[in-house]
C-alpha cells in the first residue's frame, strides 16, 4: 500500500516588492545578510575575493576613462532598480545619470 505524500512537492513562496524589500533594509533586517532581489525572489551573494575586486577595479578604471561622465555613469556593486521588480547589484553597471 502506498502512502499519500502530505506535502506538496513544491514549497509555496512568497514574492517580495521593492517596496517590502526597501522596508526591510530600512529596518535593518538584511544587516548582516548580502542579498539581492531578482524577480521577487531573495538571492544570497557569494563573497568577493580579492582577484576579483582587482579585476573589477581594473575594469573600472578602463570605462570611466572610455565613456563621457555626461553620457552614461559607471557604478561598481551598487543596487541597480529594474522595471521587473528586481533591484540586483552587479559587479559594474553602466547607467544613464541622474535616478
Amino acid at each position: 500500500m502506498t502512502q499519500a505524500n502530505p506535502r506538496p512537492s513544491a514549497e509555496p513562496r512568497a514574492r517580495w516588492t521593492l517596496e517590502r524589500y526597501h522596508s526591510a533594509i530600512n529596518a535593518g533586517i538584511f544587516e548582516d545578510w548580502k542579498i539581492e532581489l531578482l524577480n521577487g525572489e531573495l538571492y544570497e551573494m557569494s563573497p568577493e575575493g580579492p582577484l576579483h575586486s582587482d579585476s573589477i577595479d581594473e575594469l573600472q578604471y578602463y570605462l570611466i576613462d572610455l565613456i563621457p561622465r555626461h553620457i552614461s555613469k559607471v557604478r561598481i556593486g551598487h543596487p541597480v532598480t529594474l522595471f521587473d521588480g528586481s533591484e540586483p547589484e552587479p559587479d559594474i553597471a553602466i547607467v544613464r545619470p541622474g535616478r
